[in-house]
């Protein structure tokens, strides 16, 4: 059997146009973007081309993008950068504990400068409520920084919301994309949102590059790296230029597949949600059944502990993973699981599905086939008290 790889929130594949885009600048188009001369411009041009199909896949202007390592630096740029160039105005930030760590773990360095965290509610299928967080806003409160997507359960945000409500404050307001950019329309135009934060190894783009969307009009940042000024001196550092250019293109690719891929990926979920619970008692669906990203399915199987299952899943071929991947090996219960209230025990038994483009029908009627009888044989085994 092939492998099936459903594990494309961690990582997905380079796609090979952007792996063709990016070769030229690890061999002769070697120059530096920053020298004046024909060589370090033509780069120049390369990287404006790529800032440019960034920002596109946004409809945001070029000029609001900044290049980064990927998308924890554009989280703590984010995070860190409001907070301590406005720390004269305020020192409360409002987020939930639902949130990637990089934005977690930035917060937890925030309160160590005098900061105050304060965590709006996430309900049961992990969205915020927003009239509970509009009520922790407070004239000492600088930014709110709320996931549009959660990379475990796939739940999405009503980021249109809860940014009405902050720009109503005249509160900055930033979003980690870093999980819908691509897989649904993302649109700042439309979306209220101050800062968002993106990164290119989430769609088919190289690891080790990123994107901070921020938006013309908002105090400068205070910048996490300092060196010679570039990005507008927002970003200290010579520019991964292959990176950059290989992310340019994997986001021309994926503004071009907005209007078809996310249907196709919504059915083979469906697909794979419904062989399951036809075939299997005992599975639990966590994350908004509605509004969610159209790759992801977080299951529980009463019974079966998720790593022990991912663990006979990856001997058959097929990867699958019991949480985020900057969590790995982690043996505490999930964050985002346990800010939704679901019992520890269940989360025990959770493993996430997240599908991608080289997923097709005949590997979800394989997967199907694959989990009913691990499942099955699990439960055989160590069978479930009654």
């Amino acid at each position: 059997m092939n492998a099936i790889y459903l594990d494309h929130n961690a990582t997905t594949p380079v796609h090979p146009d952007a792996l063709e885009a990016m070769l030229p600048l690890l061999q002769d188009d070697f120059g530096n973007p920053s020298s004046t001369h024909s060589r370090g411009r033509s780069v120049r041009v390369k990287m404006d081309i790529a800032r440019e199909q960034v920002a596109a896949l946004i409809h945001a202007d070029p000029r609001e993008m900044v290049f980064t390592s990927g998308g924890t630096e554009s989280d703590n740029l984010a995070v860190l950068g409001v907070a301590r160039a406005l720390k004269d105005k305020g020192r409360r930030i409002v987020t939930t504990r639902a949130e990637h760590p990089a934005v977690l773990n930035a917060c937890l360095e925030l309160e160590k400068e005098g900061f105050v965290i304060d965590y709006a509610p996430i309900d049961a299928y992990g969205q915020v409520q927003v009239d509970a967080l509009e009520a922790l806003l407070t004239g000492e409160t600088l930014l709110v920084s709320i996931q549009s997507a959660n990379s475990e359960v796939g739940t999405l945000q009503p980021v249109e919301r809860i940014g009405a409500v902050v720009r109503q404050r005249g509160i900055l307001f930033h979003t980690d994309a870093v999980q819908s950019v691509g897989k649904v329309p993302v649109d700042v135009q439309s979306f209220p949102v101050d800062l968002l934060s993106m990164s290119s190894h989430k769609i088919y783009g190289p690891k080790g590059v990123g994107a901070l969307f921020m938006r013309r009009g908002i105090p400068q940042l205070k910048p996490l790296l300092i060196g010679g000024g570039q990005e507008k001196k927002r970003r200290g550092g010579t520019e991964n230029i292959p990176g950059i250019v290989g992310f340019g293109r994997a986001a021309e690719i994926a503004l071009q597949t907005l209007e078809t891929e996310p249907a196709r990926l919504l059915a083979l979920k469906q697909r794979l949600r419904q062989g399951l619970e036809n075939r299997l008692p005992g599975v639990r669906v966590f994350g908004h059944s509605e509004h969610s990203l159209p790759n992801t399915l977080n299951l529980g199987f009463d019974g079966v502990d998720g790593q022990t299952l991912m663990i006979r899943l990856d001997l058959a071929g097929i990867f699958v993973s019991t949480g985020t991947a900057c969590s790995s090996g982690s043996v505490l219960p999930s964050d985002v699981l346990t800010a939704m209230g679901v019992a520890d025990e269940h989360i025990q038994q959770s493993i996430r599905i997240s599908l991608g483009r080289s997923n097709r029908t005949e590997d979800v009627d394989t997967v199907v086939e694959t989990l009913v009888r691990i499942v099955l044989d699990i439960r055989e085994k160590s069978p479930v008290p009654s």
